[in-house]
């Protein structure tokens, strides 16, 4: 076996994390994005500053980050029988493409939810490309009727 291992991200791996951001957006076709560097760092300081509520997953083989996830944190309003609640929002979920198709993806959406139940949150949704939908239906995504959304971004944000 490859020396694979999932785990948070350390804070000296935000810069790989951003970088692997950064092609993410580059291969899904956003364009004006800037300048890498520029990215990196501001990507950097948000991680830092939303560490409480954003937690980072890397996928590293040997110690090269070869993949991310993401899971947001979000509170919800308390009920009398459940005082703290939480959900997950699985995202950007991201694996090199030279590593992609041998199932490494799929260990890192496992490795999330893993989290999210050591977390105690009730449930994680995830916003999926068509080609990933296979993906998160293996590690136990279902559709669900009663999920709405409402675009509220401006057009072509990110």
């Amino acid at each position: 076996m490859e020396n694979i291992s999932i785990r948070p991200a350390r804070p000296a791996e935000l810069a790989a994390v951003a970088t692997l951001r950064w092609e993410w957006l580059v291969e899904n076709g956003s364009d004006g994005l800037g300048e890498p560097g520029d990215f990196v760092r501001d990507f950097v300081a948000w991680a830092e500053e939303n560490a409480g509520s954003h937690r980072c997953m890397v996928l590293v083989r040997g110690d090269r980050v070869i993949g991310m996830a993401w899971l947001a944190v979000v509170q919800r309003v308390p009920t009398p029988r459940a005082p703290r609640r939480a959900s997950g929002d699985l995202q950007c979920v991201y694996v090199v493409p030279e590593a992609r198709d041998g199932g490494l993806g799929g260990r890192l959406i496992r490795a999330v939810l893993d989290r999210a139940r050591e977390l105690g949150l009730e449930r994680v949704t995830v916003h999926s490309s068509t080609r990933a939908v296979p993906a998160y239906a293996r590690s136990g995504f279902q559709e669900s009727p009663r999920l709405l959304q409402a675009q509220v971004a401006r057009a072509g944000a990110v």
